[in-house]
């Protein structure tokens, strides 16, 4: 394989540093211009020939040898190319005022895009598109000479083998020939474990997995051990690595990338974001999480039946360590739940416990939704008890301590706990998510023969991209406690401000 010394930029007309490039410029609003902020070097910028900023996908074109598409033939089945400059708007909202709902996080009245930090409340400008993605008319790769690898990290979620099933799908379809499409076995370990050895991937082989949980692959958390990692790569001649994983998994993807401009190691190493969670940045929604809302919409209408029938409280906790998103649009798609906690927001124990007070009074039952990240600092003000292999905080069972606190306070109440966590991520997809998987499955396949690489494909405002992976990795995304969504649910089950 041909080394190199690192990896060119995307081709532009002109291609400005990060930090001499102007923030978007702020729109006229009753509160004067929005707050000019500085681009950080995380999120690279670049722009096209008239102008339009976007965010920057490094590629390997400079050692690559470009070639037509095995679809120019056909003309792509009759529906023709992606430009390979074609863009998407990242924000699609203006607004009015500073005072508009969801504007605080957009820094102010303006058109442009950001990234909202939760940690520090700071919106960090981007710019305004992002990279189409999609099949290019010329490709950079020739598929008899592409060896693939596909390895899913972290936890488990609903898509992981639907994703894996049409990665193998595409690269069958440009050619790349089956005994060189290898699944890696039980996450990054797999790599250095001798007794996890990559299995063969083939349309035979992928056929119908898209029907089973979790992944035939496996997966495992952590044994990032990136150099060792991409000397494997090396060895084995892998000069595509598709990397199906959460922001510990994208995390990991970079380092490979980097790592492999750094050995000189030609190879495109793509990311699919996996988040049961939902809590990658700027993409519309992970894939898995519709499912995870449906089948956890489930359990809390079985809690209603519960509580109803005992004349009792049922707390359901769901997942989500950092991010509320299953919790709350669960308790508003299932209309059964009568208090929703998320680790977005804090709450008192004894508003709380007033609260369902109020609710066994007027009805005599309650239903209480917890994200599994809600009300740490409740149980114990240190906070979470470390890290996971995945650098995930270890947290406390929040769902246990609330039961505990309600049989106290309830004395002679039937309180009820359910934990459905593992039986929700472990389901196959439902049709949304099935769709959406096959998509973003052909979009890695498209990006890495389009020649880029130390990216992720996602959705941003109903539209498929290509992200840098160091921008989706910054923070999680959170739900916005000031936000549309959250108001929603708070007014359609009347909970008050705890």
């Amino acid at each position: 394989m041909a080394a190199r010394e690192e990896e060119a930029p995307s081709p532009a007309a002109s291609a400005p540093s990060p930090s001499s490039v102007a923030s978007p410029a702020a729109s006229p609003a009753q509160n004067g211009p929005a707050k000019q902020l500085e681009r950080i070097a995380s999120i690279p910028v670049v722009s096209r020939g008239d102008g339009s900023d976007y965010l920057e996908i490094r590629h390997l074109r400079d050692v690559l040898t470009p070639r037509d598409s095995p679809f120019v033939s056909t003309n792509n089945a009759g529906a023709g190319f992606v430009g390979d400059m074609d863009l998407v708007r990242i924000s699609i909202m203006s607004y009015d005022s500073v005072e508009s709902s969801g504007s605080h996080r957009d820094h102010g009245a303006q058109t442009g895009a950001v990234l909202y930090d939760p940690a520090k409340n700071e919106a960090i400008p981007l710019p305004n598109f992002a990279l189409r993605s999609g099949p290019r008319k010329t490709i950079y790769h020739n598929p008899k000479d592409v060896t693939a690898a596909i390895v899913t990290c972290g936890g488990l979620c609903p898509g992981l083998n639907d994703v894996v099933q049409n990665i193998v799908y595409t690269l069958d379809d440009y050619g790349v020939p089956e005994d060189q499409i290898f699944g890696i076995r039980y996450g990054l370990r797999g790599f250095l474990d001798r007794h996890a050895k990559p299995v063969q991937l083939s349309r035979q082989t992928v056929d119908g997995i898209q029907l089973k949980g979790g992944t035939v692959l496996g997966t495992s958390r952590g044994n990032a051990k990136i150099p060792a990692i991409v000397e494997r790569l090396r060895l084995w001649g892998i000069n595509q690595l598709y990397v199906i994983g959460g922001n510990g998994g994208n995390a990991a993807a970079h380092a490979i990338a980097k790592e492999c401009r750094e050995q000189g190691v030609v190879c495109n190493v793509v990311g699919v974001p996996k988040s049961i969670d939902n809590d990658i940045q700027l993409i519309d929604r992970c894939f898995g999480f519709d499912t995870a809302v449906e089948e956890a919409q489930r359990s809390l209408i079985s809690a209603r039946v519960e509580a109803r029938s005992s004349g009792g409280i049922s707390v359901v906790k769901l997942m989500g360590r950092q991010s509320g998103f299953i919790a709350m649009n669960a308790s508003m798609a299932s209309g059964v739940v009568d208090v929703c906690l998320i680790p977005e927001i804090r709450f008192d124990l004894e508003k709380l416990c007033d609260f369902v007070a109020t609710i066994m009074a007027r009805k005599d039952y309650c239903v209480v939704c917890v994200a599994e990240g809600a009300g740490q600092d409740i149980m114990d003000s240190s906070g979470p008890k470390g890290t996971d292999a995945s650098g995930n905080p270890i947290l406390q069972d929040i769902g246990v301590f609330l039961r505990d606190v309600f049989k106290k306070r309830f004395k002679g109440v039937d309180v009820k706990y359910i934990d459905p966590s593992y039986m929700i991520r472990s389901i196959p997809t439902i049709t949304t998510d099935r769709i959406y998987c096959k998509v973003l499955g052909q979009g890695a396949v498209h990006g890495a023969f389009a020649g880029y690489t130390d990216f992720t494909v996602g959705l941003v405002n109903t539209h498929y991209v290509f992200l840098p992976t160091t921008t989706i990795i910054q923070f999680p995304r959170t739900v916005d406690p000031r936000g549309r969504q959250w108001n929603r649910l708070k007014t359609a089950i009347n909970q008050p401000d705890m």
